[in-house]
């Protein structure tokens, strides 16, 4: 599996092979991912490299709001794109001094977990529960465009860690070819883009998609029962 140095690097020099565009609010949401991916499963033995950057960057905006590194930065860049090349050059600094200093790693949520029930975890399931039910908990705001980078980074961290798809993983595979086939699309765009290009704004999207989501689902039965039954 590559580690995150080289994933970051390959994310600054191409990114719309992982997020579409350079935006700093989706590579959080993919990096969310992609972490909780690599934790959950137990693809690695040592804390994230990202341990303590949120900390860090509080510290150099001097302030003490609760807020993401992603938010930090964007706030003092102006544009999505501005803070997304900005914020290799902070989290480059922030390695170079956490290496320095040796900066104790925080014991949170990117520690490695050892209970393998982790491997069992399947995000298009439990996950995408919870967001349906509170989404600011799972993605800071309703957003489709959240939802999606958070899932690619996630079924990126699975395919690097040679971890089959799940059951619920391979159903929404066909989730995209759905999308396009419903709206008549077959322009290459991604599921969370036609929804958005349908709706008010994020949120309606978000909304949308989990209204979109089960009507799949619920076809995806009825093929079943029929085929069944044939």
């Amino acid at each position: 599996m590559n580690d995150l140095s080289t994933l970051l690097q390959k994310i600054k020099e191409n990114p719309v092979m992982f997020i579409d565009k350079p935006s700093i609010t989706c590579l959080h949401s993919f990096l969310n991912g992609y972490l909780s991916g690599v934790i959950r499963l137990g693809l690695t033995q040592e804390g994230s490299e990202t341990d303590g950057f949120n900390e860090w960057m509080q510290e150099r905006a001097k302030t003490n709001v609760s807020q993401s590194w992603a938010g930090i930065i964007l706030f003092g860049s102006g544009s999505e794109r501005t803070a997304f090349y900005r914020f290799f050059e902070e989290f480059d600094q922030f390695l170079k001094q956490k290496n320095s200093s040796k900066i104790q790693e925080s014991e949170d949520v990117f520690k490695l977990r050892q209970d393998l029930s982790f491997r069992q975890f399947d995000i298009y399931d439990e996950i995408l529960k919870g967001i349906k039910k509170r989404p600011g908990m799972f993605l800071g705001t309703s957003s489709i465009t959240k939802l999606d980078m958070l899932l690619r980074g996630y079924s990126l961290a699975r395919r690097e860690g040679g971890i089959p798809p799940t059951e619920p993983e391979r159903e929404f595979e066909g989730f995209q070819s759905w999308i396009q086939e419903k709206y008549g699309i077959n322009s290459g765009q991604s599921w969370s883009k036609i929804i958005l290009f349908y709706s008010v704004d994020e949120y309606e999207a978000l909304q949308k998609f989990f209204e979109l989501f089960e009507e799949y689902l619920n076809r995806n039965k009825s093929l079943e029962v029929d085929e069944n039954c044939g």
